[in-house]
C-alpha cells in the first residue's frame, strides 16, 4: 500500500453561537493566493495517492519461484552425456542392445532449461546388423563444424568392448560410425566410457576406462581410468597415462570374482565414467566407483596440474555424490554443464528408480568448496530450478 501523504486542510472556523456575528473584515486577497495554491496542490496529491493504492487494495500474487524435482527424466537414461549448443541442451543415454523407436541407438533428449525434456529419438545409426551387440556410454562433443559421438561397442565376447566414434553435422544426429576404432596403447580387450577434453591450447585429450588385472601396494585389480592424446578426432597417439587405480575399499565391485577370460579370481574394483573439467587452472577428473547396482556406487574425483597427470587426492569415499538410504540409489556416471544463465554448474547423472528397473536422469548443482568439489545432492525434494 502507498504511504499516506501529510497535508493541511482549510476549514471554516465560524461556528453558530447564537450571538450577533462579527462583521467580516475586508482583506487584500493577494497574500492568500500562495496558501490557496498550496492547499490545492496537497489536496490533489492526496487524491492521487488514494486513487493509486486505495486502502485495503489486494496485492498482485507473487510469482512462485520455479522448481524441479528429480528425476527430470523418468525414462531409462543410463550414463547421460549432455552438451549445450545454441541455447539447447542435448542429452544422450545408453541403450545397451536395445533400439529407440526409430531403429537407432542411444536415447536422445533436448531441453532449454535442463528441467523439461523432449525425446528426439535415437542418435546413432546401428554400425552392426548383429542385434546382440551392446552399445554403452555415449559421449558427444563438437569440433570445427562437426559433432563427434564416442561410444563403447561389444559384449559378444566376455569382457570385450572397443571404443569407436561416429559423426554428424547436427547435435541430435543421426550419427554415422567413421569405421575407426580408438585403440588402447596396450591393446586392452576391455575399453569403455570415453571422454574427450579440449585444453586451452587446442590440444585434445581422451580419457577412458580399461581393465587392469595386476595388483600392487595401493592398487587393486579392476577397471580404472587412463588418458591419451588425440592426434585428430578419430585417432589416439598411443601414449596413454594412468589417471588412477582403485585404492580404497568403497570401490569394490565384487569380491572373489571369477573371470575365466583372465583365468583368475579377483577382488575386483571398478572406477569408471570419467568426466573432466578445468577449474582455477587445475584439471579435475570426476569418476564413478563401485558396483553400479549397489548403494556404494557414487562419484569422487582426482586432480592434476596437467591433463596427462599425475593425479592425486583420491577419496576414501564418494565425496561428490553418494546414495541416500531409502531415497536415492546408485547416483553416478554424470556430465557437468553450465546452467542456462551461465552462473552455476550442474551435475547430470543417473540413479535407480525404486524398483531398480531403469536408471533415471537427475540433476543437482555442483559447488566448489575449500575442500574440493561437492554435489548439492543427490536430491529427491523440490529444488530451485537452474
Amino acid at each position: 500500500m502507498a504511504s499516506e501523504l501529510p497535508f493541511n486542510q482549510l476549514t471554516d472556523d465560524s461556528t453558530g453561537t447564537g450571538g450577533v456575528p462579527e462583521p467580516r473584515r475586508t482583506v487584500d486577497c493577494a497574500p492568500q493566493l500562495p496558501c490557496l495554491l498550496l492547499a490545492l496542490t496537497c489536496t490533489l496529491l492526496a487524491l492521487a495517492a488514494g486513487c493509486t493504492a486505495p486502502s485495503g487494495a489486494a496485492k498482485a500474487p507473487a510469482t512462485p519461484p520455479r522448481t524441479y524435482t528429480n528425476p527430470v527424466y523418468s525414462g531409462s537414461m543410463p550414463d547421460p552425456s549432455v552438451i549445450r549448443f545454441q541455447g539447447f541442451y542435448y542429452a544422450f543415454g545408453t541403450t545397451g542392445n536395445g533400439r529407440t523407436p526409430d531403429g537407432r541407438i542411444f536415447t536422445t533428449l533436448r531441453s532449454r532449461d535442463m528441467v523439461e525434456w523432449e525425446t528426439l529419438g535415437g542418435a546413432l545409426v546401428p554400425p552392426s546388423p548383429n542385434g546382440r551387440v551392446q552399445y554403452w556410454a555415449p559421449e558427444v562433443t563438437f569440433s570445427q563444424g562437426t559433432f563427434y559421438l564416442y561410444y563403447a561397442m561389444g559384449g559378444i565376447e566376455t569382457e570385450k568392448f572397443e571404443l569407436r566414434v561416429a559423426t554428424s553435422p547436427r547435435p541430435e544426429g543421426p550419427y554415422v560410425d567413421t569405421g575407426h576404432k580408438l585403440v588402447d596403447c596396450e591393446s586392452n580387450r576391455f575399453t569403455i566410457d570415453p571422454f574427450p577434453l579440449r585444453d586451452d591450447d587446442g590440444q585434445w585429450y581422451f580419457f577412458y576406462a580399461r581393465n587392469f588385472t595386476n595388483s600392487a601396494p595401493g592398487e587393486h585389480p579392476g577397471t580404472a581410468i587412463v588418458v591419451d592424446r588425440l592426434i585428430d578426432m578419430t585417432r589416439l597417439a598411443g601414449d596413454c597415462h594412468v589417471v588412477l587405480r582403485a585404492r580404497y575399499d568403497w570401490t569394490l565391485y565384487q569380491a572373489n570374482r571369477r573371470m575365466d577370460v583372465y583365468d583368475a579370481t579377483f577382488d575386483w574394483h571398478t572406477i569408471e565414467g570419467p568426466c573432466v573439467v578445468k577449474h582455477d587452472g587445475r584439471y579435475y577428473c570426476f569418476y564413478s566407483g563401485a558396483n553400479y547396482q549397489t548403494d556404494r556406487y557414487g562419484v569422487d574425483y582426482v586432480v592434476a596440474d596437467h591433463p596427462l597427470g599425475p593425479y592425486t587426492d583420491q577419496g576414501d569415499h564418494a565425496r561428490v555424490l553418494h546414495s541416500v538410504a531409502g531415497k536415492v540409489r546408485g547416483p553416478g556416471h554424470h556430465s557437468i554443464v553450465p546452467s542456462p544463465d551461465g552462473r552455476a554448474q550442474y551435475l547430470v547423472y543417473h540413479a535407480w528408480d525404486p524398483a531398480m528397473k531403469v536408471r533415471w536422469m537427475c540433476i543437482d548443482k555442483l559447488i566448489w568448496t575449500p575442500d574440493g568439489p561437492r554435489g548439492e545432492g543427490p536430491t529427491w525434494l523440490p529444488q530451485p530450478a537452474p
